[in-house]
């Protein structure tokens, strides 16, 4: 058989990186019999793609109709690092023996490269692949994907720090007559989030119409558009739904206010900067359903995902039945743990793992190293995987470190991981 195992490992246990650090890893052959090879290639490639297919209804010259399908496709190439960790291009036949070989590789990522994305009808994917380059017969190929991330620091957006409050204002008219509006108001207090922080919203709903509101509700959506040029432009949009939240009913003449929240799962930061062909937007769509064919009061509100989240933004505390003093003894308590003798506590440290010479997985790396309050994020794996990382480069001899499958990881952070969700009032 001769290649019996092999094996692509990197210095980051999430696999993940920001543009600009090193990737160090190891890659690893295990053969049962002698292997013959001219070399062994390490190859880093980071790239775009969208691409989807059109049909259309064409008539020919003798007025018979058909189906025309056109393939469209767009590309961007951001880097691509090559170079032999044994042997050469023109280097003499050599024979590794039969066992396990382990091998060094190191590669600068450049450091405007977009962060990785997968999606319906495109992606930018990174991916390193190891070829043994062998004389007379087919190559043999073991690859890896793994995850690039662009900072997007908040605190640097002066828009995002400032409240946003939806106003929303209908009436109906119902047998000629006009009843009172129905008057609709959503409220945030920043517009600027990143992945595990909750977003607070207030919800006030004043149905001064005759017309039942059925319900209200509040959907985090994500909103993508992929471009192709080749061979013609096109743009596709999709808006899918990540969480969403329902209340109500609002009954004619009665007023309501909500407190509610969303927890913002692992997401690819907002905009994909650097990349041209895929723009990534989110934004909280409002709906009021009425009742009877009447149609809908909506809006929305647009909000940025970042990476590294604001430092002046506190998450609102969690809801609680004690009087207020206690409250505020509880509160003050958790700001200063000097006020709990007979309760020590020891703050966590944070991952002790490297990221090409980042620390904290790159958090001192334009990420916290000005924001000391900020905790440094996890790294956790988004619900949307792409079926395979295989390329039209890639053979039938090409193996998948890892599987087929691929899911990027985001930065992510805990904050108040323990606190309740805010109550419905």
């Amino acid at each position: 058989m001769g290649l019996k195992d092999c094996t692509i490992e990197l210095d980051n246990p999430y696999n993940t990186y920001y543009a600009g650090q090193t990737v160090n890893g190891k890659v690893t052959f295990t053969f049962d019999s002698p292997k013959k090879i001219r070399g062994i290639v390490i190859k880093f490639t980071g790239e775009a793609e969208t691409k989807w297919s059109t049909t259309e209804t064409k008539t020919d010259q003798n007025g018979k109709s058909y189906e025309s399908t056109t393939n469209l496709t767009g590309q961007e190439d951001y880097f691509q690092i090559q170079y032999y960790l044994v042997g050469g291009k023109n280097a003499a036949e050599m024979e590794l023996p039969a066992g396990t070989h382990g091998y060094a590789f190191t590669c600068v990522l450049p450091p405007t490269l977009p962060s990785s994305f997968e999606g319906e009808w495109g992606y930018v994917r990174y991916t390193v692949k190891v070829t043994l380059d062998r004389p007379w017969k087919f190559d043999q190929d073991i690859k890896m994907a793994f995850t690039v991330i662009s900072p997007v620091d908040l605190n640097l957006n002066p828009r995002v720090k400032d409240p946003f409050k939806l106003e929303l204002e209908k009436k109906f008219c119902c047998f000629c007559c006009a009843s009172g509006p129905l008057s609709l108001i959503v409220h945030i207090p920043v517009t600027g989030f990143v992945s595990g922080q909750t977003v607070p919203v207030t919800v006030e709903c004043d149905n001064a119409s005759n017309v039942r509101v059925e319900t209200i509700k509040l959907n985090l959506r994500k909103l993508l558009a992929f471009h192709v040029h080749t061979p013609r432009r096109e743009t596709k949009r999709k808006k899918e739904s990540i969480t969403s939240i329902s209340m109500g009913p609002v009954e004619p003449g009665n007023s309501q206010t909500w407190q509610q929240s969303f927890q913002i799962p692992p997401l690819p930061p907002s905009n994909l900067v650097n990349c041209g062909i895929i723009d990534v937007d989110y934004d909280i769509k409002v709906v009021a359903e009425a009742v009877g064919m009447h149609s809908d009061l909506d809006g929305n509100i647009p909000i940025v995902l970042g990476t590294v989240p604001l430092e002046s933004f506190k998450s609102p505390p969690p809801y609680s039945d004690n009087p207020p003093m206690l409250q505020d003894m509880i509160s003050a308590t958790e700001t200063d743990p000097s006020m709990l003798p007979t309760q020590p506590v020891s703050p966590a440290s944070p991952p002790s793992h490297g990221a090409g010479g980042g620390g904290a997985l790159g958090w001192n790396i334009g990420d916290g190293a000005a924001y000391p309050n900020i905790p440094p994020p996890t790294f956790a794996e988004t619900a949307y995987r792409a079926p395979t990382i295989s390329g039209k480069n890639d053979s039938e001899h090409t193996r998948l470190v890892g599987g087929a499958e691929y899911a990027p990881r985001y930065p992510t952070y805990a904050f108040n991981p323990t606190a309740p969700p805010l109550p419905n009032y």
